[in-house]
C-alpha cells in the first residue's frame, strides 16, 4: 500500500484506476486533495476545533438537496460518553471510540410533514420517494463534509454499520418519526498518511449515452489481482467458515462480506419511524 499521498492529480488518478486519464485540465489540479483521499480509522490525540466543525457543517449544509427541501440533519456527538455508547451498540468498530469526533448524518422527513400540518395542505408524498429523497439529501450532505474535512487537513471515515443497529441508535439520538440515521462519520486529525485504495476501472463504471457491461467479468478479474498485488489484504474474511485461500482477492473479500445478511431489520425500523415504502 502507498505510505505517502502522491504529489499531484495524475499521480494520484493513476494510483486509483488503471485506466485513469492521461491528460489533465488545466485547473483541475485544484481535485488533487479529492483524488488522493482515503478512510481514515487512526487519529492523533488532537481535538477538531468547535468553530471548524461548525464550519464544515454549514459547507455540507449548503450542498445540493433536492427541491430545495433540505431534508437531511447532522449530530454531533460531542461527549466522550455519547461516542462510547454509540462504539458500545456496534461491535467490531472500537475504534470509533478513539475518534476525536463522531457525527451522525440523518435523513429527515418530519419538517416537511409539519409544514403541512402548520398550514393545513395534504401531505401527498406519503410512499417510498419521501424516504428516498430524505436518504439522498442526506448523503450529498455526508459527502460534502467529507471533501471539505478533507481539504482542511483532517481524516475520516464513513460508519455505516450505525444503521446495524437503527433502533437503539436512535433512541440513543432522540430521533423522532420520520428522521433516521443515514451514516455515522468519524473525523480527526490522521496519525499516519493515509493509503490510496484502487478502484474499479473507469471503463467498468463510467458509462456514454446508455449503460453498458463489456467483458465485464473479465475486467472486474483483472482488476482483482491487480489490486491484490498493489494492495493484498491483511486478513480475508470469515475464515472458519470459508477457509485461507490463495490469491485472496476484492472478488473473494466482497462475497465473503455479502454471503451473510446484513441489516434484516432496517425496513421494519424505517416503517416504524412511519415511513411508507411503496
Amino acid at each position: 500500500m502507498a505510505d505517502h499521498i502522491p504529489s499531484d492529480l495524475k499521480t494520484a488518478l493513476r494510483a486509483r484506476f488503471s485506466d485513469a486519464p492521461e491528460t489533465i485540465p488545466e485547473g483541475a489540479e485544484l481535485l488533487h486533495s479529492m483524488a488522493a483521499r482515503s478512510s481514515c480509522r487512526s487519529f492523533r490525540d488532537q481535538e477538531v476545533a468547535t468553530s471548524l466543525l461548525d464550519t464544515l457543517c454549514a459547507v455540507a449544509l449548503s450542498a445540493p438537496t433536492k427541491s430545495d427541501l433540505q431534508q437531511r440533519d447532522i449530530i454531533l456527538l460531542q461527549s466522550g460518553t455519547q461516542r462510547k455508547k454509540l462504539a458500545n451498540l456496534i461491535p467490531g468498530q472500537d475504534w470509533v471510540a478513539k475518534a476525536p469526533m463522531v457525527l451522525i448524518f440523518c435523513g429527515n422527513n418530519r419538517r416537511q410533514r409539519l409544514l403541512h400540518d402548520w398550514t393545513g395542505l395534504p401531505f401527498a408524498n406519503d410512499h417510498l420517494d419521501a424516504f428516498f429523497n430524505a436518504v439522498t439529501d442526506a448523503a450529498i450532505a455526508l459527502g460534502a463534509f467529507v471533501t471539505a474535512a478533507e481539504a482542511c487537513g483532517l481524516g475520516c471515515c464513513p460508519i455505516s454499520a450505525v444503521r446495524n443497529e437503527a433502533s437503539a441508535v436512535s433512541d440513543l439520538l432522540g430521533l423522532p418519526q420520520h428522521v433516521f440515521p443515514l451514516a455515522g462519520l468519524a473525523v480527526g486529525y490522521p496519525s499516519a498518511p493515509p493509503s490510496i485504495s484502487r478502484r474499479l476501472p473507469l471503463n467498468v463504471t463510467c458509462h456514454a449515452d446508455r449503460y453498458r457491461e463489456p467483458a465485464l467479468r473479465d475486467a472486474i478479474g483483472i482488476y482483482a489481482q491487480d489490486r491484490a498485488a498493489a494492495q493484498p489484504y491483511v486478513r480475508q474474511r470469515d475464515i472458519d467458515q470459508f477457509g485461507t485461500g490463495a490469491g485472496y482477492t476484492w472478488i473473494d473479500d466482497k462475497t465473503r462480506q455479502y454471503s451473510h445478511a446484513e441489516r434484516e431489520t432496517f425496513g421494519d425500523y424505517i416503517r416504524a419511524q412511519g415511513f411508507i415504502l411503496t
